[in-house]
């Protein structure tokens, strides 16, 4: 069943009876894609401090005089991947409850959590703008995207209608759609992205309702930019602009507003919808936890990884790690070491509670809602993390045997150039297993 020119690593453990049942060049250095994630949220979620919320703080520095913030105001990032436009408002209400209209002083954002490497490394540069490579920050909002909705008009030949959320002066729209009009070419939606402009262009052809999402340049800025011109609208007055500075906190500061985000929210995501900014957060704050620093690199996160890769007998030099998301191809896992991180997960309730919680459920919802569908023995069976790219397609997870046994399991197929064929050898595997 393995698809012609193809290679396959897998490792098969029986969690209950503590045995292997099956392997296959497990040991075989295979890129990994999305399972990769496993790796960073099991480590995560290992630590002492792994339930801390993802926090975006505003602090000032000053005092208030009358209706006036004699000194300045900063808004301190904590790599919330979450954060969107309710919670952009619901700081700023907080803010707002302060007795000032007027900030005599400047606004800063602070992103000192992490360096200044706004992609992982080797991510593809002409993956942008995909939404689902952003530009990462300590102060992320709403992904870092724009989600554009379009609507034909009831005219033919007409322009559609569009419509963007996150609403931000922060970039333009440029509407250059035909309704029902084949000879406009085929729908799109980018942006200038070679030289780094934030001008969305929707164009082509709309026969009915389209939805596209677009990266946009700078996330930092585009949070600041938000908040800002949000802030005013609420009737704040400050100076027309923001700058970044790293918040010194003393006896004087003032926390005006923060908003707190669940790990299990985080690692929902990461799991069910595949989300790499996500796991690329949680890295970031894995990083930061691990070295108890700040300015924190990938590399800080991906040590604390190689740290748990040694407890758990196996030599990290042995294996690539490259981001927290499995975005690169400078990944390099085997099966064997997948399996293995999933049974230390199942040996801590705490690890595999929350897990197992996130991951996709066979034929039911995330990236295995289309999978595994009922009437086939993995149906409802199988929680498992996906990873896909171009020629790579992996599984690893868990999955309850007929027996009652619970299993572990990792399938990496390589060099598929046929998602498809990829994906019904490892759904066949999970019903072989099963029964």
């Amino acid at each position: 069943m393995l698809p012609e020119a193809s290679e396959v690593g897998i490792s098969v453990y029986d969690l209950t009876a503590k045995k292997s049942l099956y392997t296959y060049r497990d040991t075989k250095l295979s890129r990994p894609a999305s399972t990769m994630k496993l790796l960073t949220a099991i480590t995560a979620l290992s630590r002492p401090d792994a339930d801390n919320p993802f926090r975006t703080e505003v602090w000032h520095d000053g005092v208030i005089e009358h209706d006036t913030l004699q000194g300045n105001l900063y808004v301190v990032g904590g790599f919330d991947p979450e954060f969107d436009s309710l919670m952009m408002d619901s700081l700023i209400e907080e803010v707002i409850t302060f007795p000032f209209s007027v900030i005599n002083g400047q606004v800063y954002g602070d992103v000192s959590m992490k360096d200044s490497h706004y992609w992982g490394h080797g991510w593809a540069w002409d993956d942008t703008p995909e939404a689902y490579q952003p530009y990462m920050s300590p102060l992320m909002f709403c992904k870092g995207t724009v989600q554009i909705s379009v609507f034909p008009s009831a005219v033919q030949g007409d322009t559609a209608s569009i419509s963007c959320k996150p609403v931000s002066s922060y970039y333009t729209l440029t509407n250059r759609t035909k309704t029902r009009t084949p000879s406009a070419g085929k729908f799109s939606v980018s942006r200038g992205w070679l030289e780094n402009k934030n001008n969305l262009i929707v164009s082509g052809n709309v026969e009915n309702r389209r939805i596209g999402d677009v990266n946009v340049y700078s996330s930092q800025d585009f949070f600041m930019h938000t908040f800002l011109e949000r802030l005013r609208a609420k009737g704040i007055r400050c100076l027309p602009d923001y700058s970044f500075s790293e918040f010194q906190k003393d006896s004087v500061s003032v926390r005006m507003a923060s908003y707190n985000t669940s790990v299990q929210a985080v690692v929902n995501q990461i799991m069910k919808e595949s989300d790499n900014l996500n796991a690329e957060a949680m890295l970031c704050r894995l990083g930061a936890q691990f070295t108890g620093g700040r300015h924190i690199s990938a590399e800080d996160g991906l040590s604390a990884i190689r740290r748990l890769i040694k407890k758990l007998g196996y030599v990290p030099d042995r294996y690539n790690l490259a981001d927290g998301c499995g975005l690169s191809n400078y990944n390099y896992i085997s099966s064997e070491l997948l399996v293995a991180f999933l049974k230390f997960a199942y040996s801590r309730t705490d690890v595999f509670q929350k897990l197992y919680k996130a991951l996709p459920i066979g034929g039911v919802d995330g990236t295995l809602k289309n999978r595994m569908k009922k009437g086939t023995p993995s149906y409802k069976k199988v929680h498992a993390k996906t990873g896909s790219f171009t020629a790579i397609n992996c599984l690893a997870g868990y999955l309850k045997a007929d027996n009652g046994h619970q299993i572990a399991f990792a399938i990496m197929n390589q060099n598929v150039l046929s998602g498809r064929e990829a994906r019904k050898f490892q759904d066949t595997v999970c019903d072989i297993l099963i029964r």
